[in-house]
């Protein structure tokens, strides 16, 4: 009975680890997304001739940080499909 117990509460950390690491990918995903766009604003607002440059370097800059919360977010469920 105590080994049942031992090997369900490592299952529960386990998925509680797998959802926690999706959760702050996705967290820093957004805070990184919002600090480009802050970025992004500040610099058109000061230099409105490089909106398009300016515009275009934070498009790109947002699809790198998205990549790589999809990647944590992969690993999380990889992780927690190596649980089960």
């Amino acid at each position: 009975m105590m080994m049942l117990q031992a090997a369900n509460a490592a299952l529960n950390n386990g998925l509680l680890g797998a959802g926690l690491g999706a959760g702050v990918a996705v967290i820093g995903a957004g805070i990184g997304i919002g600090l480009i766009g802050r970025g992004a604003t500040e610099g058109m607002a000061r230099q409105p001739e490089q909106a398009g440059t300016i515009q275009t370097a934070a498009l790109i800059l947002a699809a790198f940080v998205e990549g790589v919360a999809l990647f944590a977010i992969v690993v999380a469920f990889m992780i927690q499909n190596k649980i089960h």
